[in-house]
This record gives structure tokens, sequence and C-alpha cells, in this order.
């Protein structure tokens, strides 16, 4: 691997960690959930990128498809049900 190519990739890492972290920081400290689930996504498809990264394009297959398409899924209905709850307790 040349020089330009090893900063390249150290750059991008960098840039992709700093992705992963922001996206954990901003999940913790979001105000709404909807924010924190985009927050999560951020995140997931930062370390997606690492994987691809380290030549790990299988396990960036997965994480895609696993964290985003199915716990992704579930924090939806989450979202939905907890909307639900707060606007009958807006009403009483």
């Amino acid at each position: 691997m040349t020089d330009a190519s090893a900063i390249a990739e150290t750059g991008v890492f960098f840039l992709l960690s700093a992705i992963a972290i922001a996206g954990a920081f901003g999940l913790i400290y979001a105000q709404r959930v909807a924010h924190s689930m985009m927050y999560l996504i951020f995140s997931f498809m930062a370390v997606a990128g690492i994987f691809v990264l380290m030549e790990a394009e299988f396990l960036a297959v997965i994480q895609i498809l696993v964290y985003l398409a199915s716990v992704m899924l579930v924090v939806l209905f989450g979202i939905m049900l907890t909307r639900r709850q707060i606007l009958e307790e807006d009403f009483e």
C-alpha cells in the first residue's frame, strides 16, 4: 500500500469513527425518540463503513440488514405506540 492510500484510508477511518461516536452521543442526548433513531442509524451506518474498510463486507451487510432493518422496525413500532399514549394523556 502506498503512502497516499494509507493516509486516505486512515482519514476515512477517523471520519467514520467520528460519525459513529457523534451518533452515539446524539442518541443519548436527543430530546425526541425519532431524533434518537436517526442518530442510531448514523452510528450503525458508520460502523458498517468501518467494516468495509476492514475488508469485512459480509459483516457490513449483516450490520445493515440486521440492525437497520430489524431493530429499527422494532424501534419504529415503539415510537408509534409511545406517541399514541402521549396523545391520549394530553387529552385527559
